[in-house]
């Protein structure tokens, strides 16, 4: 579940985490609508495509406090991106239900 410290509001009841770089790549690709978590060992910008992935994103990316430091509306799909800012944590948000729920400088928690 990700939550919204700053707010009390839930965004996702259910999502996928990635650790590893296969899963990472892999990502949402070919995959129903859902929601993603990706964790990185450290801090670093951070690139996505979103090839094969046919429906919009919107990209959070956390540093290492769970603090969101930018925000990616509308990743469409077959794009790429490069976050400006340096996260650790990266959440690709695909059901409609969670997007918009968060603000530059809100915390997440993720259970």
């Amino acid at each position: 579940m990700i939550r919204n410290v700053s707010t009390g509001k839930v965004v996702s009841q259910k999502e996928i985490i990635c650790k590893g770089v296969f899963s990472q790549g892999w990502g949402l690709m070919f995959r129903r609508r859902a929601n993603l978590v990706m964790i990185f060992d450290g801090l670093r910008k951070i690139s996505l495509h979103n090839f094969f992935v046919f429906y919009p994103l919107e990209i959070l990316v956390l540093d290492e406090s769970f603090k969101v430091v930018e925000i990616k509306k509308r990743f469409r799909p077959f794009t790429l991106f490069t976050s400006s800012m340096k996260g650790k944590i990266l959440v690709e948000l695909g059901l409609e239900e969670s997007k918009g729920l968060v603000r530059i400088g809100d915390v997440l928690s993720i259970d």
